[in-house]
């Protein structure tokens, strides 16, 4: 082993809350160096490493072909790609969710489309009368281009605008927004080499209905109650390899019943801060897994 491990990030995190420094010292201590590298960066030599773990790489929606691109090349260098490339082209499009829904998974009920016009918002509002909608790309990241529409949103100008944004071939996905997001929060359950490690209860700030810090959301750490964990591991249960991180993302239905919003495989923020073991559980995992 060379006992160095490589962080993938981005080029400025500057706006952004990175919680990857957190890992250094646990994996100081088992003798092994972090080097951060934004995946941008088309001078690294990935054979280097054991593993190159793939963490706040949080632009990777603007160029998604060359970010694939990138990982490829990590993926055929002697490093080892943390999650693993199969995973992340699976995960990188959430039409997985799909594959939840068909092995009765509970998900948030989803109209899925390629090009957005006025017929496709009359849909959803035939299906979900008299409820907001959520409007989102299924390959996105941080909430980007995702909006909050009115129950009676129809007028020219939003479909125009909406237009714009969702134009033919870009795929997009359709919900009712969920109330219980407001009024309760949503919960992400964090697993590390398939153990649960911690979960966090997140809230929007007023008046919004984004739950990341970077759009003013709050969270906090939480118990979750066992509805919500066998929900998230079934989830977890239909990918078919032992992940080195898992975020599972939770929310009520308005029956209260628990539903899975979305699994990030890829790059999501793992609060290492709520709990000051996770970070010592994720370097466990990783050695674990690195060793098999």
């Amino acid at each position: 082993m060379k006992n160095k491990v490589c962080i993938l990030s981005m080029d400025n995190l500057e706006g952004f809350f990175s919680y990857d420094d957190l890992l250094k010292e646990p994996f100081k201590q088992h003798g092994i160096d972090v080097e951060t590298v934004s995946w941008r960066n088309s001078q690294c030599d990935w054979n280097q490493y054991d593993a190159v773990i793939v963490r706040s790489t949080w632009d990777y929606q603007d160029d998604c072909e060359e970010f694939l691109n990138v990982l490829e090349k990590i993926e055929s260098s002697s490093a080892t790609l943390m999650n693993s490339l199969q995973v992340i082209k699976w995960n990188i499009s959430k039409t997985y969710l799909k594959e939840l829904e068909d092995k009765q998974v509970p998900t948030v009920p989803t109209l899925w489309g390629k090009s957005f016009n006025t017929n496709t918002l009359k849909s959803a509002q035939v299906k979900w009368p008299n409820q907001q909608l959520i409007i989102k790309p299924t390959v996105s990241a941080n909430a980007d281009d995702t909006y909050r529409l009115s129950k009676d949103s129809s007028t020219d100008a939003l479909i125009e605008s909406l237009t714009e944004h969702f134009p033919a071939g870009r795929e997009f996905m359709l919900q009712p927004f969920l109330n219980s997001i407001v009024e309760h929060g949503e919960y992400s359950l964090f697993y590390f080499g398939g153990v649960f490690s911690h979960a966090i209860k997140k809230c929007p700030a007023n008046g919004d209905f984004r739950v990341q810090e970077e759009h003013g959301g709050e969270f906090f750490q939480v118990t979750p109650n066992n509805a919500i964990k066998e929900v998230a591991e079934r989830a977890l249960g239909c990918v078919d390899e032992t992940l080195l991180y898992a975020r599972i993302d939770v929310a009520l239905l308005n029956d209260n019943t628990p539903a899975i919003i979305e699994m990030e495989l890829i790059e999501p923020s793992l609060y290492f801060g709520v709990d000051e073991a996770s970070a010592e559980r994720f370097v466990k995992a990783y050695l674990s897994m690195i060793d098999r």
